[in-house]
């Protein structure tokens, strides 16, 4: 399994890395969060005069902590260094192999690139050398926990090799709902390398689901890895992570479609990477059942279906037609299609259940440029979009949006975000 960061992909500078974490203006050394049962000591190299000076570097090791046992398979390496210019760490396991690994992005601790073994000891050491050249090392031993009867699977919506529209998040699924003290720490561990580097940011989208998107829409053609490392992590009441995983998939080009409800004629404009490829005429929602003004994505696409609304407590609102060409937009019921009824009213006036009608003509064009995850904008509409209602993580400003993040966000320097500080409509 590849791990974070992925070479093939580019180089992963400390900047992008933060850039992914939501966390470009972070200020990032090699002191470490404090924690355990206290540091281990600091040693000077071996074979030095016992009448020479100490190393000018000292080190400590905080967590794990000395002799601890119990210590959960997600166990970080955090350390201290002072006047150091270099520092090593060195992990092995209880038969003296080396254990990969590397500094996590925000330089708060060292990560093995696996969870580690249960029930297995382990001892780090970590080396300091000042600017003297002289090494200073602090030495750990601890040993894992048993294997837990508790876990906590962390699923990722799209599969490997996904290729998905610019307005497409990352999203990853919980098998249960994690309680707040511990969302930090699981966000923390999910590693986004994006290629070429994009600001973004996770956010708790509900209590088990969490989305990633980048500041702005994606830009066409980007690759994408997340490295999960969720395996034998704390995640509260009990429970741990299950294991650690992958995702590996891209973006394709760039499609933005756009309709204002209160242009004349009444038109949706696809712009494909940048130029304007098609106008279509559509009609909206009626004045009762209006169409929901907002940035959405589609969702789904079905080339052909039922819909179906003959439980609806409104006997005015009850019907079963054929569909084609249907694109979802919302978990409402908000589709894109072809309506050949309602071709006389398309450019003219709003005669729908909330969809957005086009001629069978234009609706079979559309349905195959899209792709799932490709943005629709519509404005001008009575409704507001109610957010949650599809994935709706465009619709909200920038700046609302990090607000979901358990981690605070930090701006980049420099940066004056706009007010509104939307997303703009073309990648």
């Amino acid at each position: 399994m590849p791990s974070f960061p992925r070479t093939d992909l580019g180089p992963l500078t400390r900047r992008s890395a933060l850039a992914a974490l939501g966390l470009t203006g972070t200020a990032i050394g090699l002191a470490a969060c404090t924690g355990g049962k206290g540091p281990s000591g600091t040693a000077p190299s071996g074979g030095q005069s016992p009448d020479a000076p100490p190393p000018k570097a000292k080190v400590t090791i905080t967590e794990p902590a000395t002799a601890a046992t119990e210590v959960p398979a997600s166990a970080e390496i955090v350390f201290a260094a002072t006047d150091a210019v270099s520092t090593q760490v060195v992990l092995k396991d209880a038969a003296g192999a080396d254990v990969p690994g590397e500094m996590h992005p925000d330089g708060k601790g060292w990560l093995p690139a696996k969870a580690l073994a249960y029930g297995t000891a382990y001892t780090v050491t970590v080396t300091a050398t000042g600017d003297d050249g002289r090494p200073a090392t602090a030495t750990s031993t601890f040993t894992t926990m048993a294997q837990p009867d508790k876990t906590v699977r962390v699923v990722s919506f799209l599969p490997d090799g996904a290729v998905v529209g610019v307005g497409m998040p990352l999203i990853f699924r919980l098998s249960r709902k994690i309680p707040q003290a511990q969302r930090a720490a699981l966000q923390r561990r999910l590693l986004v390398q994006t290629t070429p580097v994009q600001e973004g940011i996770w956010t708790w989208y509900t209590d088990d689901e969490l989305h990633w998107r980048p500041r702005e829409f994606w830009q066409a053609g980007t690759k994408v890895f997340v490295d999960v490392r969720a395996g034998g992590l704390p995640l509260g009441d009990g429970f741990f992570g299950a294991r650690n995983s992958t995702l590996t998939c891209s973006i394709g080009r760039s499609l933005v479609m756009t309709i204002d409800d209160k242009a004349k004629p009444k038109v949706m404009k696809v712009v494909k990477d940048g130029v304007t490829v098609r106008t279509i005429k559509v009609s909206l929602g009626r004045a009762s059942m209006p169409s929901s003004s907002g940035t959405t994505v589609i969702i789904e696409r079905l080339a052909k279906t039922v819909f179906d609304t003959t439980s609806d407590p409104n006997p005015n609102n009850r019907y079963r037609t054929n569909i084609v060409y249907a694109q979802r937009l919302t978990w409402g019921g908000e589709f894109i299609h072809a309506a050949p009824w309602s071709v006389k009213d398309q450019g003219v006036r709003n005669v729908s259940h909330g969809c957005v009608n086009m001629s069978t003509a234009d609706a079979k064009w559309l349905f195959e440029q899209t792709m799932i995850g490709d943005p629709v904008i519509t404005k001008g509409t009575p409704r507001k979009l109610q957010y949650g209602n599809g994935w709706t993580d465009f619709d909200k400003p920038w700046d609302e949006y990090v607000k979901g993040s358990a981690i605070p966000y930090e701006p980049s320097p420099g940066a004056s975000p706009s007010p509104d500080a939307s997303p703009s409509p073309a990648a």
